[in-house]
């Protein structure tokens, strides 16, 4: 069912990739419903003056844009997702990862497996069907000579002690937890309210684009699975 069939996912390099700003197969940002997309975001109430802000704003139009599905293919163009309205999470990062690049923000992505149970309180019927690691694109961004990972930028900056645990299942996803509070997948954000560090079961390092990301190592869902049950999966919308 996964593209790694029960072989171990390693780095492939120890080195830190240099990101870009460049358009790909998959951040395809030049676009008529990305320049669309990214001329409301520069239009938006809350004014993106700086390279963050700019971000932040691009992840809540995005929010409001295009809403949560459960698609599964991670390679899936951000032009498509714009267009469709609706989106994963691993989709709808993309989508954010796109308009940075069309706002020269340099962007790249880090390669993290997760376990499996992660997903399980959002398929509680499905357990079985659920892999038992998952390939996920985590975005970092160059601001001010500084990569920035994902939870660094798009939190208010305001951690709580007692902020609500992430439960991954209800209306919240991941995309939209990044606006209430840091994440921590192991050390990366300098805080941590949201630590998911626990059901990390490998980090890969980085790499300059999510497409040389899943070119390395494939998508989780092997390409006839997904052509079968993505129909269906892409308009299940997350809840």
């Amino acid at each position: 069912m996964t593209s790694w069939r029960g072989r171990p996912l390693t780095p492939t390099t120890s080195a830190d990739s240099s990101g870009s700003v460049t358009a790909t197969p998959i951040l395809d940002w030049h676009g008529s419903d990305a320049e669309r997309l990214y001329d409301r975001v520069l239009l938006a109430p809350e004014a993106p003056a700086t390279p963050t802000s700019f971000l932040r704003t691009a992840h809540t139009c995005i929010r409001r844009e295009v809403r949560g599905v459960y698609a599964l293919d991670d390679q899936q163009p951000v032009s498509t997702t714009i267009r469709r309205g609706r989106g994963s999470c691993s989709q709808r990062l993309a989508v954010v990862e796109g308009l940075a690049r069309r706002h020269s923000i340099h962007t790249r992505v880090r390669g993290l497996v997760l376990h499996g149970e992660f997903w399980y309180p959002r398929f509680r019927y499905l357990h079985g069907l659920v892999p038992d690691r998952v390939l996920l694109a985590w975005p970092e961004f160059l601001v001010d000579g500084r990569w920035l990972d994902a939870s660094d930028v798009f939190d208010s900056g305001d951690c709580a002690i007692d902020a609500e645990p992430f439960a991954n299942c209800g209306e919240e996803t991941l995309f939209d937890a990044l606006a209430r509070a840091p994440i921590n997948w192991g050390g990366r954000s300098s805080r941590s309210c949201l630590d998911l560090s626990g059901f990390v079961a490998a980090n890969l390092g980085t790499f300059d684009s999510r497409d040389d990301l899943f070119g390395t190592y494939g998508q989780t869902i092997v390409r006839p699975i997904r052509a079968i049950i993505e129909p269906f999966f892409s308009r299940w919308n997350a809840r």
